[in-house]
């Protein structure tokens, strides 16, 4: 072959590698545009139903960009599997729908409901007991109240790794609920979904199995670079009904290949970002067993943070008992207003101080710790680990920074 005939032969090869490569990093709408990313994403979602529990890892899914729109995924779906006809017709075709979260769920779910026109009032919180989980007897009785009113419960979101507690609802339980009044259950494991990866942690997810969809978010505890969240679904072609809307000009029926590898119409979206090349780089490298580790090393940590200071004089536990995951929740009383005996002007007191101490942290920039209210609780600080780099040390060094950040307080 001559030098001038291999050039061309290689220009014509690198070409047709770019074009994949190109159009794959920001789109995958059809097999034909990024076939590599499209058989990815095929078989990761599968890998991942499987470990939800699914019989042969069935079903559908799809990476979306976070969380919240995987959680409004799966509610658009509930209200599809009740009235299709809700796609053509809209909202007025249908009764008042009501949905229901725990009041420690993420605002997503209500936002979700405002983007669909349910509207956020129609998104009924239920109770959680002392360590944020939901109660199911609260959940039971709110669905009784609202068919009572002639209303129609079509989705319950379950939550497995809660914002500020890192609380995880009985699944078991709901679950009975939802299949008792034929009610879609959503499983929002943003955050706790990766705890799936640990035969030590998993079980803080039974029940998971039994859900109609489930978020998953490997940019969390799985460490995959920001954006990575994946919707689960168990029944299969579900999404593909729900969002397609035939566009003969991009999703040919008469294509030479199997039509299932044509993800884009079963998508709100048409490009994407091939969120799945991230997460299938580091399966690969880590493999399950050192995903497995370094979650079970955050938690490790988290644990040594919460023996550290559960009985450490100027620290508080927010609730009793340990952390079900890495979140730790605890005040810190400095010095000067730990012995305060007026309740109210403790509290008052109180409530300043994390807010003070995570300012100081960031000046110095040594480290920082997020603090927040939570009903009727003043500012407490929220450490939550998700980097298996830190040591034992570092949970040390932290807690003797916020001592010596707040000792004049």
């Amino acid at each position: 072959m001559s030098r001038n005939s291999q050039t061309a032969e290689e220009k014509r090869q690198f070409s047709g590698y770019f074009s994949v490569m190109s159009h794959g990093t920001f789109c995958v709408t059809s097999n034909h545009v990024a076939p590599v990313f499209v058989l990815l994403e095929y078989v990761t979602l599968k890998k991942m139903r499987e470990i939800i529990g699914w019989p042969d890892g069935r079903g559908d899914g799809i990476f979306s960009p976070g969380g919240a729109i995987s959680n409004m995924y799966a509610m658009l779906l509930a209200r599809f599997k009740m009235f299709p006809e809700v796609k053509e017709k809209g909202m007025s075709s249908v009764p008042r729908l009501v949905a229901f979260t725990s009041e420690h769920s993420h605002f997503s779910i209500k936002k979700g409901a405002a983007a669909l026109g349910i509207g956020t009032e129609s998104v009924i919180c239920i109770k959680v007991d002392e360590s944020g989980k939901m109660i199911p007897a609260d959940l039971e009785r709110r669905i009784l109240e609202a068919k009572q009113k002639g209303f129609v419960p079509f989705f319950v979101s379950a939550t497995a790794g809660t914002t500020v507690y890192g609380a995880f609802d009985p699944l078991i339980a709901i679950s009975d609920v939802c299949k008792k009044y034929n009610v879609w259950m959503h499983v929002d494991g943003a955050w706790g979904g990766s705890l799936l990866m640990s035969r030590r942690h998993r079980w803080k997810l039974d029940g998971v199995d039994r859900a109609n969809s489930v978020t998953w978010n490997p940019h969390k505890m799985m460490s995959v670079p920001l954006q990575c969240s994946a919707l689960l679904v168990r029944e299969e072609g579900l999404m593909q009904n729900c969002n397609q809307m035939h566009a003969c000009y991009l999703f040919q029926q008469d294509k030479h290949y199997d039509l299932s590898y044509d993800t884009g119409d079963k998508a709100l979206q048409c490009g994407r970002h091939v969120d799945i090349f991230k997460l299938w780089l580091m399966w690969r490298a880590k493999g399950t067993i050192g995903f497995e580790a370094q979650i079970d090393k955050c938690l490790e940590l988290s644990e040594y943070l919460y023996n550290k200071i559960k009985d450490r004089e100027g620290y508080e536990m927010v609730f009793d008992g340990k952390p079900q995951h890495t979140n730790v929740c605890f005040w810190y009383l400095p010095p000067g207003i730990r012995y305060m005996e007026d309740k109210e002007e403790r509290k008052k007191h109180l409530h300043k101080v994390a807010p003070v101490i995570k300012a100081r942290m960031m000046e110095y920039g040594t480290t920082m710790v997020s603090y927040q209210p939570q009903g009727d609780k003043v500012n407490f600080f929220r450490m939550v680990i998700s980097n298996p780099a830190a040591t034992f040390e570092d949970i040390d060094f932290l807690i003797e920074e916020i001592e010596r950040l707040g000792q004049d307080l």
